[in-house]
């Protein structure tokens, strides 16, 4: 396969937040990074200094934002937004703690616990399979944009776990068993068959020392 079937996709979820840290649900609520999510975003940048990006993308939310910025200011790049690249909608459950959204609502939080496909939280929260769709979706047209080309997509958790169970085929309604760091490096290439995994959550330029 030549360079110029692929897109070489670097995806990578925004650094920490408060929100993070204290284990709320985002969502599309629009919260900024705390120090340690700059801190990471700053080791990105020196990370990701010496590839080829040809484009900078990333969700249109502050925290994904912030941390692409840090990235496209030493590449010369500008950070083009997309929609399609938000976290999950995630309705009443935003600002919540999961043992919160359990005690106000024990069979929401099963069937989200569960991983239920069809279930949308409520007050306007997406589905797993509309959400899965619209951000795979998203994803690809990108890549599809820059065949041959080097890409970076900075956007959320959800986002990033739906591109690894695109990339591997594994079920919306399985468990996760791969971990989701802030600021981490996951590496894909994407061809007209879709997305297939190279490396994934790359932490190494955040550790100290590193």
């Amino acid at each position: 396969m030549t360079t110029e079937a692929f897109t070489r996709v670097l995806a990578v979820r925004h650094g920490e937040t408060d929100w993070n840290a204290a284990l709320r649900i985002q969502g599309h609520t629009d919260i900024a990074l705390n120090e340690r999510g700059r801190w990471q975003a700053s080791r990105l940048a020196l990370a990701l200094a010496h590839e080829p990006l040809h484009a900078v993308y990333s969700s249109d939310l502050q925290r994904a934002h912030a941390t692409a910025h840090a990235v496209a200011r030493n590449a010369g790049l500008a950070v083009q937004h997309d929609l399609g690249l938000r976290e999950r909608g995630f309705g009443d459950f935003e600002g919540r703690t999961f043992a919160e959204i359990e005690a106000l609502d024990p069979e929401q939080a099963r069937r989200w616990r569960q991983r239920d496909p069809g279930f949308a939280p409520g007050g306007g929260g997406e589905s797993l399979q509309a959400f899965f769709a619209r951000c795979v979706a998203a994803a690809a047209a990108l890549a599809a944009r820059h065949r041959g080309q080097t890409v970076l997509l900075v956007a959320h958790g959800g986002v990033l776990d739906c591109l690894y169970r695109a990339a591997t085929r594994v079920a919306l309604d399985a468990p996760r068993s791969w971990q989701l760091g802030n600021a981490t490096v996951n590496r894909l290439l994407h061809t007209d068959d879709g997305f297939t995994l190279v490396g994934w959550n790359d932490a190494a330029h955040l550790h100290d020392g590193a």
